[in-house]
């Protein structure tokens, strides 16, 4: 192993990066780039300004490869491209294969899809070209066109001379797919078992079990729950005649995988997918300040039900120190709720069938919860302000708004996916409103039924 195998991004590294590019120093920056990977070179090109990314593409960019030009951020993929030579460009494309090409080509204007279309082979641009014209997020946006095909009737030696006689092979491949003579798949062979196999015995002996065609029509999302669910290493992409049109592999599904839980997560936080850290600032305020209005919006529900018992917070000035700790608390207990809701629907484990058992679940959580924090805020309310009642207040709207909360955080999700609705994209609005308002009311209510 060579020591280079070992050289990561660290900052280190990276200072004497930018310094290099500072003082257009090409030899050294080279000899600081060559031994690292194509994902830490792309991650470099997005943690960096546009202008040292500028500096850093003029002096380097002869030695863009394909591999790093897939890794790089389709929120700068475009502005790279714009920076490459044409000739390093249409090097660095001609060595993907063509699932790759299609990732890059779809989050590209017109001009630059052009240009990447014009660097490839005849063949390959036909190839491209058909895995554009099926719908976006689709399997066939998502599968390679490369796949390695053998006769179901074929032998192991068979197969084996076949591979070593053809040039044209995937640099990676997992499976050899049988097929029918009208080209339909009929199952698949590991290399390892095909491997392990005397050279007489034939494919179709020693297909494997899990064997598993996609349409290429298939939702990517639906794609990467197939490959998670049943541990799939590679499956073929069919058309509508069930006929062979390509293969997608493990890294492709998982990438989806990796895409959807990282949209989920940032609409959570009332941000959009396409936020990166190489936006500016004003494509940054861009994207938030809707979700800031909305929430906006929402509070000032909140400012309506705390108006409605201004007379109770004049008679008891405690009650205002004391309203956010029951809201907050509320709010924590609800984001923890439906975080677990909106994970397990992505993954399909909650399903209309369990539904009620897992809001039950909720529920009685949200009332322990609720019991325990109603124990401890109860005492330090009496013990603080020397007013029993004032605790019990406390202890009870505590109680109350955890309960909506366990509630909030289960059926929200629910009820929104019913409807057909993203439940990550409005969830947490939906249930930080719903704490907030029950919280005040719960408290502010208690407040004037048993203390004034």
């Amino acid at each position: 192993m060579r020591e280079d195998d070992h050289v990561t991004l660290d900052q280190v590294r990276l200072e004497a990066i930018l310094d290099a590019v500072e003082r257009e120093d090409q030899h050294r920056l080279a000899e600081l780039l060559e031994p690292l990977h194509g994902a830490d070179i792309a991650d470099l090109l997005e943690q960096i300004s546009p202008a040292e990314r500028r500096g850093l593409l003029t002096l380097w960019s002869g030695h863009m490869d394909g591999e790093t030009l897939s890794e790089i951020d389709e929120s700068i993929r475009e502005e790279v491209i714009e920076f490459l030579p044409r000739e390093v460009l249409a090097e660095a494309v001609r060595e993907l294969d063509s699932d790759d090409v299609v990732d890059i080509l779809e989050d590209l204007e017109e001009p630059q899809q052009e240009i990447i279309l014009d660097a490839l082979e005849d063949a390959d641009r036909v190839a491209v070209e058909q895995a554009l014209a099926y719908p976006e997020y689709s399997a066939g946006r998502l599968m390679q066109r490369e796949t390695v095909v053998a006769p179901q009737d074929w032998t192991v030696g068979q197969t084996i001379d076949f591979l070593r006689q053809e040039e044209w092979l995937p640099a990676q491949f997992y499976h050899v797919i049988l097929v029918d003579p009208r080209m339909r798949p009929v199952g698949h062979v590991s290399l390892g078992r095909m491997l392990a196999a005397r050279r007489d015995v034939r494919l179709n002996d020693i297909t494997e079990d899990g064997f598993r065609t996609i349409r290429a029509t298939e939702e990517e999302s639906e794609v990467a729950y197939l490959f998670n669910q049943y541990h799939l290493i590679s499956a073929p992409v069919v058309d509508e005649n069930d006929r062979l049109v390509g293969v997608i592999t493990i890294d492709d599904a998982m990438n989806v995988l990796d895409e959807e839980h990282e949209e989920d997560i940032l609409r959570l936080a009332g941000v959009s997918e396409e936020s990166s850290l190489a936006d500016g600032v004003l494509e940054t305020v861009r994207q938030r300040l809707p979700w800031l209005v909305v929430n906006l919006f929402t509070a000032s529900l909140s400012a309506v039900v705390i108006s409605m018992f201004e007379d109770t917070i004049s008679a008891l000035v405690a009650l205002a120190a004391l309203m956010p700790i029951v809201a907050s608390t509320g709010g924590i207990g609800g984001t923890q709720s439906l975080a677990v809701a909106v994970r397990a629907l992505a993954t399909r484990s909650l399903t209309s069938s369990n539904a009620g058992r897992v809001v039950r679940r909720e529920l009685l959580t949200g009332i322990l919860n609720g019991t325990g924090l109603a124990i401890i805020l109860g005492l330090a309310g009496t013990l603080i302000f020397g007013d029993p009642m004032l605790g019990i207040v406390l202890g009870l709207a505590m109680v109350a708004n955890q309960m909506v909360a366990a509630l909030g955080g289960a059926l929200v999700p629910l009820t929104l996916n019913r409807l057909g609705f993203d439940p990550a994209l409005a969830s947490g609005t939906f249930v930080t409103t719903l704490t907030d308002v029950m919280g005040f009311f719960a408290f502010l209510g208690l407040a004037t039924i048993l203390l004034l």
